[in-house]
């Protein structure tokens, strides 16, 4: 009766040993703490907070700004920058013009404006700057175009991530509180070692106890 329980530990104890290495946990369980160890700063609260934070706050309400640059404002907006050509041309004539009319000289026609159209006079100035300016910006909208285009794409795709960090900050503290993955192989080899360890020597001692060994008696 004794055997008949000993040889299912034995086996339950090879089974214990041979599993873990049949499913490769020796070299699978320290890459899975490999991966805790590298989402550990990633997945503490505060950080998951911020990324939130950013998602939230600053990427969704960008997708706001998707439709301002589409290929067609840009086209409207360098007609704009196009139009401060004409408009220096014209600024250029402003000023004979006005002194031709007001019998003054040009310095003159620039100094009452400074004085009386202190505004307009320094648009006028500033026609030149205002149009680098403006070409620079168009310029980098007109880059960015495609770009922009694939953000509210982009925000649906992260959205899911964000989401799951946020839902799985419990859970990650908590599997992250376990023992170090590299010892899971020990759990099962050890214990299954000491099964077999312990059924074999039961085995070999039922044996003998049921075939003992009898020594004759050499008559002298």
């Amino acid at each position: 009766m004794t055997r008949k329980l000993l040889w299912p530990i034995l086996v339950v104890g090879i089974v214990l040993i041979v599993a873990p290495l049949a499913l490769s946990m020796p070299s699978r369980a320290p890459a899975g703490q490999r991966l805790m160890d590298d989402f550990n700063p990633l997945m503490q609260p505060a950080n998951v907070q911020k990324t939130a934070d950013y998602y939230y706050k600053v990427f969704v309400p960008l997708g706001n700004v998707v439709p301002l640059l589409s290929k067609e404002n840009v086209a409207k907006f360098q007609g704009y920058v196009n139009g401060f050509a004409g408009v220096q041309t014209d600024a250029a004539k402003l000023v004979p013009a006005l002194a031709a009319a007001m019998h003054m000289t040009p310095t003159q026609v620039q100094q009452y404006m400074a004085k009386n159209l202190p505004a307009m006079s320094a648009m006028l100035a500033s026609l030149p700057t205002m149009q680098a300016d403006f070409k620079g910006f168009i310029g980098a909208m007109a880059e960015n175009v495609d770009v922009f285009a694939r953000v509210p794409a982009g925000l649906a795709h992260y959205k899911p991530l964000v989401t799951t960090m946020q839902g799985n900050v419990a859970d990650y503290k908590q599997v992250n509180s376990l023992p170090n993955f590299g010892l899971f192989t020990w759990f099962f080899v050890i214990p299954g070692f000491l099964l077999v360890l312990l059924s074999g020597w039961g085995l070999f001692v039922a044996r003998h106890a049921e075939h003992p060994s009898h020594s004759k008696a050499i008559p002298v």
